[in-house]
């Protein structure tokens, strides 16, 4: 599949996402609930319930504000697990503070690779589509999470291997 990659964030090494947030929609009053924890010698899962009351309905968690420069690189490739629910990958730049640009999935219960295209990444702001927000540009990714919201109310769980950046052949 990828032509070249780098790895990004690997999941088997604890120390490499205890820096990891969660921001879940208790920010605006709700009361949903997630953690990024180890699982396994290979894993951690994002975890956690996601309610509808108060308003509320999201839960998501992000890696630490760094500086990833993906210029020369597709997408980013992620190895994960989960339980047939819809969720977002979300990548965060210096030119777009306040915009997410997002690429949707449907974890299923067997291990995967899901690619997420650069170009196919859409920029969110508070959860509405954000079309005049800056162009995505690769060279500035800051900070990498996950988002689960659609008013998918209940348990969820996500497991993650690692998440690396990769160009096509």
């Amino acid at each position: 599949m990828p032509d070249r990659s780098t790895m990004l964030f690997d999941f088997s090494d604890a120390s490499a996402h205890a820096d990891w947030r969660n921001v879940d929609d208790v920010v605006m009053g709700g009361v949903s609930e997630s953690a990024l924890a180890t699982r396994s010698a290979e894993t951690a899962a994002f975890e956690g319930r996601v309610s509808l009351e108060r308003g509320g309905g999201f839960a998501s968690i992000r890696s630490p504000e760094g500086q990833h420069d993906l210029s020369g690189f597709d997408g980013l490739l992620v190895r994960a697990r989960g339980d047939g629910h819809r969720y977002k990958l979300t990548v965060y730049t210096d030119d777009a503070r306040r915009v997410s640009y997002r690429f949707p999935f449907i974890a299923e219960d067997d291990w995967a690779d899901y690619f997420a295209p650069f170009e196919a990444l859409t920029p969110m702001i508070r959860g509405r589509a954000a079309p005049d927000a800056p162009p995505f540009d690769p060279a500035a990714v800051t900070t990498v999470g996950f988002l689960i919201g659609d008013k998918q109310a209940g348990p969820f769980r996500l497991e993650l291997r690692w998440i690396k950046a990769v160009s096509q052949p």
